[in-house]
C-alpha cells in the first residue's frame, strides 16, 4: 500500500502533525516518530526523505532533544522546520544563539528561488515565524537561501547532500506558499511519486484485514459518527457477520440520532454485519449528577462507556478482535508521544482492557478527518453520512458548561438541531467544518412578552478547517444567525439569549470543554 514514505521526526512543536497533514495533501505518505527513533530502525524503513519537526527547547541546551550527526550520512534528504532547522546546523557545527529581535506571526521573507526548496515561490513572501532563538552562522558547506530584516538565516541548504532547513514554519495556512515549499521538497528533493490515494488505501485495508483475521470474531465499538462508522464498513465488506457491533446510547446524543444509527447499521440496514443497541442514558445521568469539571466528565463517560461496553461484550463471549474507530488527531490530543494532553479521548486506550479479546485493530488510526471521509466515500457510503457532523465520543455531556441534567441535554439537542436546520436550509452546510450548538452555564434576565426570565444561553459555533488541528471561526451570514437565534428562543424552553462563539483553535479547541 505503502510504496514510499516520508519519516518525520518529532520534537514537540505545537505544529508537528499539521506537516503530517501537509505531506498527505501533496498524495505522499508520510508517518510521524519520536526522535529518539534508531538509525537502523530508519535505514528499515528506508524513507524518501525525512522531515524534523519544530519544538519548544533551545538547541544549545543540554537537556533538549538532540540526534544523531550520522543521519545526515545516510544519503536521505532532510529538511529541518524551525527547532529542526537550528538542531540541524547546531550539530553540523553552525551557530545558534538567542536572537536580538523575537520573530511571531506572519514575517515578510526574502528567498533565493534558484533553490529546490523555492521553485516557483515569490522573492518576496509571507511566512510564519515562532522562535526565540535563530541561527546566525551556517554550518560549512550550507548557504543561506532566505532572510528576514532581523534573521540571518531564515532558510539554508546543502543541496550536494540535500539537506534544507527553514526557521519559518511552511505546513501552517499563514504561510502564503508553504504547501508550494513542501511539495517542491518531497517532488523535487525527495523525487516522490506521489502514490498516496484513498482508493488504494481502502482496498488494501479491506485485504489485509481479510488476511489478519482470517476466521476470527470481531468486537467494534460504533458511535454512529464517521470514525467508526467507515471503520465499521471496512470491516462489514472485510469479513461480514464475523463482525458484531455494539452501540451504547448514553443519552448525549443528538436528537433522533440514537434512531438514526440503528436505521443505518441495524437490521434493516444495508451492511452485512451483527447490531446490537444497548439504551443505557438513565445510567449516565446518575454518574455525571452534580459534576461540572470537563475533565471528570470525560473521564465519567469514559468509564461508564467502558462498563457498559464490557457488560454486553461478555454476554457476547470472548472474541478475537477489538475494532476501534481511532483518528490520528484522537491520538494526537490524548497526549501519547511527546504531545501535550489537551483532552481525554474514550477511545484511546481503556477499552482493551475491559474485553477479553487477542488483539487491537485500529484501521483508521494514522489518517486525518478528512482522509476518512474519502474512505468513506471509496467504500461508497451514502454523502449525507460521510459528511456527517463530527460528534465527540462524550457527546452532549461536553456540549454542555457546567453540570449535566435530562432537562439541559433536552434544551442543547433542541437548539443544535435548529441551528444545523438553518444552517443546511442556507445551503453553506458543505463549507463548514464543524458546526453545533452548546450550553452554557450562564443564565440572564429577558423579558418575554410580560414576564420577567431568567434562563440559559446558548452558544453557536460553526469553524472553517481541513484538518480539525486548527480551525477558525466561521463567518456566517447574519441572516442564518438571526433566523436561528429567533427560532431557537421561540421554540426552545429554557432558553432567552443566544451567541456566536468567535474563537479559533488554537487557542480554543473546536469542541466547547
Amino acid at each position: 500500500m505503502n510504496s514510499e514514505m516520508v519519516l518525520i521526526l518529532d520534537f514537540g512543536g505545537q505544529y508537528n502533525r499539521l506537516i503530517a497533514r501537509r505531506i498527505r495533501e501533496c498524495n505522499v505518505y508520510c508517518e510521524v516518530h519520536p526522535y529518539t527513533i534508531s538509525l537502523e530502525q530508519i535505514k528499515s524503513i528506508n524513507p524518501k526523505g525525512i522531515i524534523f519537526t519544530g519544538g519548544p527547547n533551545s538547541v544549545y541546551l543540554e537537556e533538549s532533544p538532540h540526534i544523531s550527526p550520522e543521519i545526515f550520512e545516510l544519503g536521505i534528504p532532510i529538511l529541518g522546520i524551525c527547532y529542526g532547522s537550528q538542531l540541524m546546523a547546531y550539530t553540523l557545527g553552525g551557530q545558534v544563539a538567542t536572537a536580538p529581535v523575537s520573530e511571531y506571526g506572519k514575517t515578510e521573507v526574502m528567498i533565493d528561488p534558484s533553490s529546490a526548496l523555492f521553485q516557483q515561490v515569490a522573492q518576496t513572501t509571507t511566512c510564519w515565524m515562532s522562535h526565540t532563538d535563530y541561527i546566525s552562522a551556517a554550518p560549512q558547506g550550507f548557504r543561506t537561501i532566505a532572510h528576514t530584516s532581523v534573521c540571518p538565516v531564515a532558510a539554508m541548504e546543502y543541496p550536494e547532500k540535500k539537506l534544507y532547513a527553514t526557521q519559518f514554519h511552511p505546513e501552517v495556512m499563514h504561510t502564503a506558499e508553504g504547501i508550494r515549499m513542501l511539495r517542491n521538497f518531497v517532488y523535487h528533493v525527495c523525487e516522490c511519486a506521489g502514490d498516496w490515494q484513498m482508493s488504494s488505501f481502502a482496498q488494501a485495508a479491506i485485504r489485509k484485514l481479510r488476511e489478519k483475521i482470517g476466521d476470527g470474531k470481531v468486537l467494534c465499538a460504533l458511535s454512529g459518527g464517521v470514525d467508526s462508522s467507515v471503520a465499521a464498513v471496512l470491516l462489514s465488506k472485510a469479513i461480514g457477520r464475523q463482525l458484531t457491533c455494539v452501540f451504547v446510547d448514553h443519552g448525549l446524543l443528538r436528537k433522533n440520532e440514537g434512531d438514526e444509527v440503528e436505521s443505518v447499521f441495524g437490521p434493516d440496514g444495508p451492511y452485512e454485519l451483527n447490531f446490537i443497541r444497548v439504551n443505557a442514558q438513565e445510567r449516565f445521568y446518575r454518574q455525571l449528577a452534580g459534576v461540572e469539571e470537563p475533565e471528570k466528565k470525560r473521564k465519567i463517560i469514559g468509564a461508564e462507556f467502558i462498563q457498559v461496553f464490557e457488560e454486553e461484550a461478555n454476554k457476547i463471549g470472548a472474541v478475537d478482535f477489538l475494532v476501534q474507530g481511532t483518528i490520528y488527531p484522537d491520538v494526537i490530543e490524548s497526549g501519547l508521544g511527546k504531545s501535550a494532553v489537551i483532552k481525554s479521548h474514550h477511545n484511546v486506550g481503556g477499552l482493551p482492557d475491559c474485553v477479553n479479546f487477542k488483539e487491537i485493530i485500529e484501521p483508521l488510526r494514522l489518517l486525518f478527518k478528512d482522509e476518512v471521509r474519502k474512505v468513506g466515500l471509496e467504500l461508497g457510503i451514502p454523502e449525507y453520512l460521510v459528511f456527517r457532523q463530527p460528534f465527540p465520543g462524550p457527546g452532549l455531556g461536553i456540549r454542555i458548561v457546567g453540570e449535566v441534567t435530562a432537562d439541559k441535554v433536552r434544551i442543547v439537542q433542541e437548539a443544535d438541531y435548529i441551528y444545523r436546520e438553518e444552517i443546511r436550509k442556507a445551503g453553506i452546510d458543505m463549507n463548514l467544518g464543524q458546526y453545533f450548538a452548546a450550553l452554557s452555564n450562564m443564565r440572564s434576565v429577558g423579558v418575554m412578552g410580560d414576564f420577567r426570565t431568567y434562563d440559559y444561553a446558548v452558544v453557536l459555533r460553526a469553524v472553517e478547517t481541513s484538518d480539525f488541528m486548527t480551525a477558525e471561526a466561521a463567518d456566517l451570514p447574519w441572516e442564518v444567525l438571526q433566523k436561528a437565534m429567533n427560532r431557537i428562543i421561540n421554540e426552545v424552553k429554557g432558553v432567552n439569549r443566544v451567541l456566536y462563539d468567535l474563537t479559533s483553535k488554537p487557542p480554543g479547541t473546536i469542541e466547547f470543554e
